[in-house]
C-alpha cells in the first residue's frame, strides 16, 4: 500500500483527497501551480502527516501521484519527474473552461489518453473524476458499510490498476474496473455515471444561494458496484464537446 500521496493541484478534489488520505493514515505532498506558500492553510489543516512543496517535489515523493489540475494545462505536468510512476487522472475536459481540444471535439482521443502520451514513461489511470468534491469526501465509509459506494477505474497496466484500486479501498471507495484509457470516456461528463447518481434529485426554484448551501450541504446517495458497472456498461459515446460539464469542479 502507498505510503505517500503527492497531489499536483490543491483545489476541490485535491483538497478533499488529501483529507481522504490523511484520515486513512497516509502522509501527502501538496502542490499546485501558484507555490507552497499558498498551501499553508490546508497544510495547517491537515496536521504532521501533510507538507506543501512544488509540483515536482510532490511527484517525486509521491508513491502514487494524483494529477488534479485543469485539462488545458496538463502538458505542464513534470513527466520527468513522474516517470515509473502510477499517475492517477481526475482531470475531465469542459470546453468551455479549458478552450476546444480537436481530438476530444471529433471522439478521435479520450483526456486520459492525451494525459498518457504526455506522461510516456508513467502508467496513467483515471479515477476520482466522475464524482463531486463535496460527495468525493462525505460519502466515504469503511470496508463492509452497507452504504458504501464505488468510483470506475480505467487504465492500460493492471498492476497500476490494482494499485489505485487499493487506494480507493483505503479512502472509503469500491473499484470498478471500467476497461482501459481508450474506455475511460464511459465515466466522463455527459455519461451516466457522471455525479448525478451520488446526488439526490435537486430541488425546483433555488437561488443561487440556497443552491449553492444545497450543494454543500446535502449527504449523498449510495452507488454501489453493480450499479457503476451497470451505468458504466450502457454509456453511450458522444463526442467530448458535444457533452457538457454539470458541475466543472476539477
Amino acid at each position: 500500500m502507498a505510503k505517500t500521496l503527492g497531489l499536483i493541484g490543491a483545489g476541490n478534489i485535491g483538497s478533499a483527497l488529501a483529507r481522504l488520505a490523511v484520515a486513512a493514515g497516509l502522509n501527502v505532498v501538496l502542490s499546485n501551480s501558484r507555490g507552497p506558500e499558498t498551501l499553508t492553510d490546508l497544510v495547517a489543516e491537515l496536521g504532521e502527516r501533510a507538507r506543501a512543496a512544488t509540483p515536482t517535489e510532490a511527484a517525486e515523493a509521491g508513491d502514487l501521484v494524483v494529477a488534479t489540475v485543469p485539462l488545458n494545462t496538463y502538458q505542464q505536468l513534470p513527466a520527468a519527474a513522474l516517470a515509473g510512476k502510477t499517475v492517477i487522472d481526475t482531470m475531465n475536459y469542459y470546453p468551455e473552461r479549458d478552450d476546444r481540444i480537436a481530438e476530444l471535439d471529433a471522439g478521435e482521443q479520450t483526456s486520459s489518453a492525451l494525459v498518457q502520451w504526455h506522461l510516456a514513461d508513467s502508467q496513467v489511470v483515471k479515477a476520482f473524476n466522475n464524482i463531486d468534491f463535496v460527495r468525493l469526501f462525505s460519502s466515504a465509509r469503511p470496508v463492509g458499510a452497507d452504504d458504501r459506494s464505488a468510483l470506475p477505474v480505467a487504465g492500460d497496466d493492471a498492476a497500476a490498476k490494482a494499485q489505485v484500486a487499493e487506494l480507493l479501498d483505503a479512502l472509503g471507495y469500491d473499484a470498478v474496473d471500467t476497461g482501459r484509457l481508450a474506455d475511460s470516456w464511459r465515466s466522463e461528463p455527459g455519461t451516466p455515471v457522471y455525479v448525478q447518481p451520488y446526488l439526490p434529485a435537486q430541488p425546483a426554484g433555488l437561488t443561487d444561494a440556497e443552491m449553492w448551501r444545497w450543494f454543500s450541504e446535502t449527504p449523498g446517495l449510495p452507488v454501489p458496484a453493480d450499479r457503476v458497472k451497470e451505468l458504466t456498461d450502457t454509456a453511450v459515446r458522444r463526442s467530448a464537446g458535444d457533452a457538457r460539464a454539470t458541475l466543472a469542479q476539477d
